[in-house]
């Protein structure tokens, strides 16, 4: 019975040492499985974070080039503008046709009376974008009383009527006042009219350099322009 007991307690030994072997081995493979896992959910959250900062970097990229470059529209509005010996900015305000008006059809368009008061656009659109340009151009005299917005190429020689790179707040007195540009207009127009210029040659003379077209203010009319 004793060495029954003495076996019993020694097989009992063995199966103790066993299972903890065992449990061991388990707790080492799920101690193994656990960091795994924590390193797997480690990798996720680094991807996360860089592909997070991947983005937050390239949004603030955009918003940098955006207020630099902008939208058309605030583009314009940070353009520096200036008169050149009373000419506009050949950069904000370059001149514009309206594609409506060809020379093959100026006898139904801008040789027909009444013409411009059809397309010029209303006074609410001009006096805004008035005082908007003034602002543009620096003008130190901010009253617009003071200005014309004009057509650089003139309505009546198929100008654009409502682009704001064809207008511009055009001083009223000084060395250079509209009242000269409405002259060499009208004497343009009577010659494109009566087939003596080109609509084309016209176009570019009005939008290069008006000042330099030859205008008498007794005849009220230019020299050949080609």
């Amino acid at each position: 019975m004793e060495g029954w007991r003495k076996h019993d307690a020694r097989q009992l030994a063995d199966h103790r040492h066993v299972r903890k072997r065992v449990g061991s081995d388990t707790d080492q493979r799920d101690l193994k499985h656990r960091r795994v896992a924590l390193l797997g959910v480690l990798i996720l959250l680094l991807l996360a974070l860089g592909f997070g900062l991947a983005l937050a970097s390239q949004s603030h990229q955009s918003q940098l080039a955006s207020s630099v470059v902008g939208t058309p529209a605030t583009a314009a509005t940070l353009l520096a503008c200036h008169l050149v010996e009373g000419l506009p900015d050949p950069t904000c305000t370059p001149g514009v046709v309206d594609p409506r008006v060809t020379q093959d059809n100026i006898q139904t368009t801008i040789c027909v009376s009444g013409y411009t008061t059809k397309v010029r656009p209303s006074s609410r659109y001009t006096d805004a974008l008035k005082q908007t340009q003034i602002k543009e151009y620096g003008y130190t005299d901010t009253n617009p009383a003071d200005y014309e917005e004009d057509h650089l190429i003139a309505l009546e020689l198929g100008g654009h009527p409502t682009d704001p790179k064809n207008m511009w707040p055009e001083p009223l007195n000084g060395l250079y006042p509209a009242t000269k540009k409405d002259g060499v207009e009208n004497s343009l127009h009577t010659k494109v009219c009566a087939g003596l210029m080109t609509l084309v040659a016209a176009q570019a003379a009005i939008a290069k350099n008006w000042e330099t077209i030859p205008w008498d203010p007794l005849t009220r009319s230019v020299a050949s322009v080609r």
